[in-house]
């Protein structure tokens, strides 16, 4: 997570923008005896976000349970206790996916010979399909589109995912959409703040260029400035970055061929916008749904190219947050998912700008390119330059059956003994909540070695 100021006033998140599943993060801070709240404010958002249809079809998704509730039963007749059932599943797969199966390693199957876990193996759904199981409860095409989006930030159309993880629709239905005062630069001041107490030092604008294994066992990295010799080593940058990048070929995991077999999540074309006036119309998070989801998650992933029709999302913090836009401004982040791997020029961003500024001053009434003050694009050949990402994806690793727990790429080198890998290519997956889980199932597998 990136967070830019700019010389006139506005502060950009880079991304992420959605902060879901807020006992993850919690979690982080009470494991070293504090709060997320000793570091910044937390605000439910009401709505959580928004989706438009059409020009003047527009759901608002309460914060409320009841009234969400309500919204579904005006849409669908008896959808509402179809939710309610729908969403006491997703509390169960949390429980257990959160607690039980995202904590794990993934190095053995008997990591998961765990009472709630075998005797709930069925009703997590590992082996059923999201669409399938989303369809069995709702017919009305608003409603489906609402239940499947969230699963567009996992990497993978509907029917290829797991309908375990309708646990996201209950992280995004029943525990909120929140956004953190200042931006989520505030989220990661705070992780930085909480490292350095517990003697963490950070070596800023120093790349890494090699990673071996010493002859007593410890680890030696070599930066661009100088050697360092450790006795374990978390790589959490791209997981191909590190193998294919800083590793000899005798010291990796896997090779080309793999990876290029992998399913990735998608890449994103974003833009950066200030504007110099406010934006009717628009919350603090928007969805434009107001194209067919299933052609641009069939351009994305089954032929993959810039896609016909696409859907975007358009994040307003200044909505919620004045501190983030000059007074009177607006601070405007785009996104268009996009398929990895793509061509990417200014001629096809200027193009799809153009194409998604349309629908969006068409939609909110208001002329917003000529109040443009600020404009950065950012995309799949931005993915690749700062992140080091393989083929500019923007997520991680899809989490298809074939790419879940044990079967993601594994966290642990196979030929370095106290080398890890942590982040959204390994488990459990993509997202900054699971990242963070990453984190902290590397650190516990590499404590668990070095006391050994």
């Amino acid at each position: 997570a990136r967070q830019v100021t700019t010389d006139d006033g506005y502060v950009f998140d880079m991304g992420p923008s959605w902060y879901w599943m807020p006992d993850v993060f919690e979690k982080f801070f009470n494991d070293f005896g504090c709060k997320a709240s000793d570091f910044y404010e937390l605000e439910l958002l009401d709505p959580g976000f928004s989706i438009v249809y059409g020009m003047n079809d527009v759901v608002d998704i309460p914060a409320d349970f009841n009234a969400l509730c309500t919204l579904f039963e005006e849409i669908e007749s008896g959808s509402a206790e179809k939710l309610k059932t729908f969403l006491d599943e997703a509390a169960f797969k949390y429980k257990v996916g959160i607690e039980k199966l995202v904590y794990k390693p993934g190095l053995s199957m008997l990591e998961f010979i765990d009472l709630d876990v075998m005797t709930g193996v069925f009703k997590l759904q590992i082996f059923n399909s999201f669409s399938t199981h989303v369809k069995q409860f709702f017919k009305h095409p608003k409603l489906i589109s609402l239940m499947e989006f969230p699963v567009l930030f996992l990497g993978a159309m509907p029917e290829d995912t797991p309908a375990l993880y309708s646990l996201m629709n209950y992280a995004g239905l029943k525990l909120g959409t929140w956004y953190p005062k200042g931006g989520f630069g505030s989220v990661i001041s705070a992780m930085k703040q909480v490292a350095e107490r517990n003697g963490a030092v950070f070596h800023l604008s120093e790349g890494i260029i090699g990673i071996k294994p010493n002859s007593d066992g410890s680890v030696n990295i070599k930066s661009v400035k100088t050697y360092y010799d450790y006795d374990g080593v978390i790589a959490s940058a791209d997981y191909h970055h590190v193998e294919q990048m800083l590793l000899g070929d005798s010291f990796r995991n896997y090779d080309e061929k793999y990876w290029d077999k992998r399913t990735l999540a998608p890449s994103s074309l974003i833009f950066y916008l200030g504007i110099d006036k406010k934006v009717d119309r628009l919350k603090h998070h928007t969805l434009f749904f107001d194209e067919d989801l299933k052609q641009h998650s069939f351009e994305i992933y089954k032929d993959p190219k810039w896609p016909t029709k696409p859907l975007f999302y358009v994040c307003c913090p200044s909505k919620t947050d004045d501190t983030v836009a000059p007074a009177g401004h607006e601070n405007l982040f785009i996104l268009m998912p996009l398929a990895t791997g793509v061509e990417d020029t200014e001629a096809l961003r200027s193009e799809y700008f153009d194409l998604i500024m349309e629908r969006l001053e068409t939609y909110t009434n208001n002329e917003i390119r000529k109040h443009i003050t600020y404009k950065k694009s950012y995309c799949v050949t931005d993915f690749i330059a700062d992140y080091n990402s393989y083929k500019g994806n923007a997520y991680g690793l899809a989490n298809t059956l074939m790419q879940t727990a044990n079967l993601k790429p594994s966290l642990k080198n196979k030929k370095i003994n106290n080398l890890l890998y942590a982040g959204q290519l390994t488990v459990p997956g993509p997202g900054v909540p699971p990242s963070i889980i990453s984190g902290n199932v590397a650190a516990k597998q590499m404590i668990k070695q070095l006391n050994s």
